[in-house]
């Protein structure tokens, strides 16, 4: 009976879990609507439980001031104000990174260990961060404003399953012996690329730190990796954690800092061998731009999305607005996988409208510290007045304002959760990248429209599709060009499964066995062979 009690555990999807916190304790048993009401952010903030411990750079194993000297402050989204000063790295301090970083893959034991000890390095790696989870939680919160349920119960223990998933790659990484035609021994060798430039996000800054840490160390890389500005905290300390469970000095540095200055220097550099970035589409242009014109390292980019949420004509109406909601609302709605284009059938527009501003009007607002908050502030004075501007953007171009509109509150970026019917397809907030709670429901009539307007985006990241029938599921799968479709469930994440988009929402894909692509080289050896015995 082991087997299976081990295997349940391991594949439990990531919405599932996801649900059971978006939910709350107030909720329904096995689905419902939400039982809160929108609560005003006016409290006292409540105290972290935890202290800002590293804000130095994190170079050759050391916690470094920036050369420069200059710091910047995090904030707090709840309030706008300062957390703490952390160092402001720029082009001197990625180049001091990534020559420790080179000097760790060409002269270090890294690269150079069995495969087998990295695995448990990264073991470790993985306990510790488990051990810490509390703490570390309460920094991405801190920092983020993401609910603290949410990074607890969710997020951490996500980023230890992918280190895990990754550790367990390490010793299985070889290439293959290759028939050729005539007397030729042929092997492949699967080497590690070399040293990694990684950027992350501020939206799930460790989640995708794992994405993008965990291949890169199993395939034997080193990395020089550029925190987002606006989320710099839990990174660091992470990165403590896996210097405690024995990776060697300057296999992983951490630079904060801003993008055109400590970023572009990391996607310019000579001795950097690979990007990897996840961010906004303009932002992978100007990547690629920056590896093209330096030494064309290759970059795996994961961009924005404008994904449609497609509610078909025989769909449970109850179900599907709450999966609805979910897909757009979680994490804030800043997702670039969000549902933010939901496709409504005419038979169950009217009630699905309904149904989805009434859950929009019921959900949970405020500390993200306090329990049972669903949505908290969005990351910073920028987003916020962006998705405020997008919100009044609506309004003028004749979508409906079922709910919400304005700010929650008189401090922090707090946004009331928005609901627009009637929109159309020309619409600024149906065809950009919003990045917050604001929901487009539009109508459609049959199948072949629909697949037509949800295609008719120069996004491709994800999809999601609520229908009961088969044959229309099959349909959408395969019409829609995403790099995942979603049947009726959404942000379904799994250690082992590949995530990544067509069109300008990326290239590459990230999780699962693809991944390690990205940090692998393909050597080809021939050797003549005299008298073969056989070929």
């Amino acid at each position: 009976m082991a087997a299976p009690r081990i295997s349940s555990l391991l594949s439990r999807s990531f919405s599932s879990r996801i649900s059971s916190v978006f939910r709350g304790k107030n909720s329904v048993p096995g689905g419902g609507i939400c039982r809160f009401s929108t609560a005003a952010a006016l409290d006292e903030p409540i105290k972290p439980p935890v202290s800002v411990e590293h804000t130095q750079l994190l170079i050759n194993g050391q916690f470094v001031d920036a050369v420069s000297g200059k710091t910047f402050p995090t904030l707090d989204p709840r309030t706008g104000e300062v957390i703490a000063h952390v160092a402001e790295g720029d082009a001197e301090d990625i180049n001091i990174a990534v020559a420790a970083a080179r000097k760790a893959f060409d002269e270090g034991p890294w690269p150079r260990m069995t495969a087998y000890e990295r695995q448990r390095i990264i073991l470790r790696f993985a306990d510790l961060v488990e051990k810490h989870n509390d703490e570390i939680a309460a920094l991405e919160t801190w920092d983020n404003g993401k609910p603290y349920e949410q990074s607890a119960k969710i997020e951490i223990p996500m980023f230890v399953r992918l280190m895990r998933y990754y550790a367990g790659w390490a010793d299985k990484i070889h290439g293959m012996t290759v028939p050729a035609d005539g007397p030729l021994h042929v092997q492949t060798l699967h080497e590690p690329i070399g040293v990694a430039g990684q950027i992350i996000p501020w939206n799930f800054p460790l989640l995708m730190y794992a994405w993008k840490v965990g291949p890169a160390l199993a395939c034997g890389n080193s990395i020089v990796l550029k925190t987002a500005e606006q989320t710099p905290l839990s990174a660091l300390y992470v990165s403590k954690l896996l210097h405690e469970a024995g990776v060697p000095s300057g296999v992983m540095n951490v630079v904060s800092g801003f993008g055109p200055t400590a970023g572009a220097a990391l996607c310019s550099h000579m001795g950097v061998d690979k990007l990897a970035f996840t961010g906004s589409t303009e932002t992978g242009k100007v990547i690629l731009e920056l590896a093209a014109k330096s030494n064309l390292k290759p970059v795996t980019l994961e961009l924005g999305g404008k994904s449609p949420f497609i509610v078909c004509e025989d769909a449970d109406v109850d179900q599907a607005a709450e999966l609805a909601h979910f897909a757009l609302f979680f994490n804030q709605g800043q997702c670039c996988c969000a549902g933010s284009r939901t496709y409504v059938h005419e038979k169950v527009y009217d009630e699905f409208v309904e149904k989805a501003s009434a859950l929009a009007m019921k959900r949970s607002v405020g500390d993200p510290f306090k329990e049972g908050m669903q949505q908290g502030p969005q990351i910073d004075q920028d987003q916020f007045n962006k998705i405020l501007g997008y919100i009044k953007s609506g309004v003028e171009s004749g979508a409906n304002l079922e709910t919400g509109g304005d700010r929650l509150g008189g401090k922090g970026y707090y946004i009331k959760p928005t609901v627009f019917s009637g929109v159309q397809d020309n619409m600024a907030i149906a065809k950009e990248e919003i990045f917050g709670p604001v929901q487009s429901i539009l109508k459609y009539k049959d199948l072949d429209e629909v697949i037509r307007r949800a295609n008719n985006t120069r996004f491709g990241l994800a999809a999601g599709v609520f229908t009961q029938n088969i044959d229309t599921a099959n349909t959408l799968m395969r019409a829609l060009r995403v790099g995942t479709v979603w049947i009726n469930c959404f942000d379904t994440f799994d250690a082992a499964i590949p995530f990544g988009g067509y069109k300008m929402s990326g290239n590459g894909r990230e999780k699962g066995e693809y991944s390690l692509k990205n940090y692998l080289q393909v050597k080809a050896v021939v050797t003549p062979l005299k008298n073969p015995a056989w070929l």
